[in-house]
């Protein structure tokens, strides 16, 4: 990404998000290209980056959306994304979520349990609706990633096993108001190596050749998401090695393939700008205090993830250790350690690289901070694609904070 961050943080302030629309696009066209000659579907996880103009970038570029809440739906069909290119996943429906997905017309509802299927049959019944609808299967597969972004094992809460998917299949294709089309798995998140990936698709695409066996016509293979992404040193899987796997596992069968690219799409995208607050020393220790925080970027405490760090100040001199860290009141509230950085000086600016992925996406007001402002830059143009929170937009939903208990208050809603 090629962009005046100083101009940037000067105009709009930091921390600052700065999205690079034109390598999204990119991103984009390299993983549907891969796929050329086949029926294909790309699904922009809308979890990784969910603000409005992004998804709605991608949906220019013709991508579909995978959403894990109603809030995502919502925001896709907002943001443009053809209803008939929207799956709706996640372990936890309400019945309500589930009315709207059924309502909105969505192309999946994707299913994580036979309690999830018989609620949804059920609501599907008292609408007058058929639900189409997915199952994911757990194939039991070691995606070999951070355990807290591994989806594919019996003991994680993601789908189900293969016998009891087959009962799933078998009970929806005899039901009046569900019509099973799809079948999906996801193993997990970071993705470098293709060996796991190759065994989970090759389990699941044996399935597939079982069901049509019995009548249950499958027409969308989703392989999910996960394509890992360089943050330090790991070697990405290669999308047309990725892209030719699949295929391969589902020779002489007509399915569309779908796949939920999020991370791969925008974390390299992305960086946040900082400035220096200060520096202290403790005991020898060095510390840059910037005024980012963990509540604008949770991965390095969360998952003890690197994120490349760079000093974009001007000092010259020789770099020494330093941890960087925030204002937050939490040990934890760090973005790199011993991390090699020259002398800094009061509002020296430093980018946090990689930042495009559950960066913004995972923002809270945690110490009462607002949440920082969002930039697009496409064609060499910058526009604000979000606000800065200011302290009213932290509090406009609470009330009755002046009233005391023996007064009362009035819920006016």
């Amino acid at each position: 990404m090629q962009a005046d961050y100083q101009t940037l943080a000067e105009h709009y302030g930091t921390p600052l998000y700065v999205y690079d629309f034109d390598a999204m696009a990119a991103n984009y066209r390299r993983l549907k290209e891969a796929f050329s000659g086949h029926k294909s579907l790309i699904s922009y996880a809308v979890k990784a980056n969910s603000n409005l103009s992004v998804v709605a970038h991608f949906a220019r570029q013709g991508a579909g959306a995978d959403c894990v809440s109603i809030g995502e739906v919502q925001r896709a069909l907002t943001a443009g994304v053809d209803r008939y290119k929207i799956i709706f996943s996640g372990v936890g429906k309400r019945d309500d979520e589930i009315e709207i997905a059924l309502r909105e017309g969505i192309l999946l509802i994707n299913l994580e349990s036979e309690a999830e299927m018989k609620r949804v049959e059920m609501i599907a019944k008292r609408l007058g609706k058929q639900a189409r609808i997915s199952i994911r299967v757990n194939p039991n597969v070691d995606a070999q990633t951070h355990p807290y972004i591994s989806t594919g094992l019996h003991e994680n809460k993601f789908g189900v096993e293969i016998d009891a998917a087959k009962r799933m299949y078998i009970y929806a294709k005899n039901s009046e108001h569900l019509d099973p089309i799809g079948i999906h798995f996801h193993i997990g998140s970071q993705l470098t190596d293709l060996a796991p990936l190759r065994e989970a698709t090759q389990i699941v695409a044996d399935l597939v050749r079982s069901l049509h066996a019995i009548d249950v016509d499958i027409k969308f293979f989703d392989v999910g998401g996960g394509l890992g992404v360089v943050y330090r040193d790991e070697t990405p899987i290669d999308v047309h090695a990725y892209a030719d796997m699949i295929t391969e596992a589902i020779r002489g069968m007509d399915l569309t393939i779908m796949c939920e690219p999020g991370r791969s799409m925008v974390a390299n995208a992305g960086v946040l700008l900082t400035q220096v607050l200060y520096e202290k020393e403790n005991g020898g220790k060095r510390f840059v205090i910037v005024d980012a925080a963990m509540n604008d970027l949770m991965r390095p405490t969360l998952y003890q993830a690197y994120h490349r760090i760079e000093y974009l100040g001007q000092n010259q001199e020789k770099a020494t250790e330093a941890d960087i860290v925030g204002p937050i009141c939490e040990s934890g509230d760090w973005f790199g350690k011993k991390v090699p950085m020259p002398p800094t000086e009061h509002n020296d600016l430093i980018a946090i690289h990689s930042a495009g992925a559950y960066g913004f996406t995972m923002a809270s007001n945690y110490n009462t901070r607002g949440r920082a402002a969002e930039i697009a830059l496409e064609g060499g143009t910058a526009r604000l694609i979000r606000d800065r929170e200011n302290f009213e937009d932290q509090i406009r939903l609470e009330k009755g904070y002046l009233n005391t208990p023996a007064e009362g208050y009035d819920d006016d809603t």
